[in-house]
This record gives structure tokens, sequence and C-alpha cells, in this order.
């Protein structure tokens, strides 16, 4: 990868797909009675809630996406699916780590029910991204 238009347009593609991912498991997660007690817990309106999931998940996804396209041989393993979930992973304990910090008065069961909520939206928009990588530019997948 050498253009850095190529790797905007492969970032924006990838990106996209990742962001309805993490945004299509949020919607998913949001039907279910613990999220329902969730965002009541912490007085969260449901549709600004899935307006908010959308584009952070975007965001999300531009940086796992950059990141996958310009370090991709320096990330170890072969499968490219496995190398965006350890990306996405990565940035889930960087976002964990300063929501945690940041509500220390409120660490509770709630704030673990979140990071539970996380692992399943960020485990979506890491394998969709690496299986489009893989999809779109031919890349043998293999564990």
């Amino acid at each position: 990868m050498t253009g850095s238009k190529e790797i905007r347009m492969k970032t924006i593609k990838l990106a996209v797909a990742g962001g309805l991912a993490f945004w299509a498991v949020n919607f998913l997660i949001s039907l279910t009675p613990i999220a329902a007690a969730y965002r009541t817990t912490l007085s969260i309106s449901y549709n600004p809630m899935l307006v908010e999931s959308l584009v952070g998940g975007l965001i999300i996804a531009c940086g796992v996406s950059y990141f996958l396209l310009r370090f991709f041989d320096k990330i170890p393993t072969k499968n490219s699916i496995l190398k965006s979930v350890i990306l996405t992973f990565i940035a889930l304990v960087i976002i964990e780590a300063f929501t945690t910090i940041f509500n220390l008065g409120n660490f509770s069961v709630v704030l673990l029910v979140g990071a539970g909520i996380n692992v399943l939206r960020f485990l979506a928009l890491g394998i969709v991204i690496g299986y489009l990588y893989d999809r779109l530019w031919s890349v043998p997948s293999t564990i």
C-alpha cells in the first residue's frame, strides 16, 4: 500500500462496513431487557443512542481500518480477520480504560454490563472489516 489516496478509499470502504456492523449489533442488543435496564440506569435515550452508536462505530471503524491497511504486515498473524479483531480489541481496551478513569465513582455492575455490550459490538466490527478486507483484495484467509 503506497498511495495515500488508495489507503483513504480503502479505509472509507472498510470503515463504512465496520461502522454498520457495529451499529447493527448495537441495535440488536438494544432490543434486549438487559440493554433496556442499562439505558434506564444511565438515563440514556433510545433514539439518540442509535445515532450516537452509528457515529461512534464509524469513527472506531475508521481508525481500525486505517491501522489495518497501514500496518498490515506488522500485525502478528496471517489472518486478516484476526488482525482486524486484534486492532479492534486494542481500541476497546483504550476506550474502556478511559471510561473507567472518568467513571470511578460509578464503577459497578453497570460498567461491566457496558463492557460486555462493547465486546460484542467491537467483535462484529473487527470481523466485518477483516472479512471485507479479504473479500475486496483477494487475500486468502488462513488461521
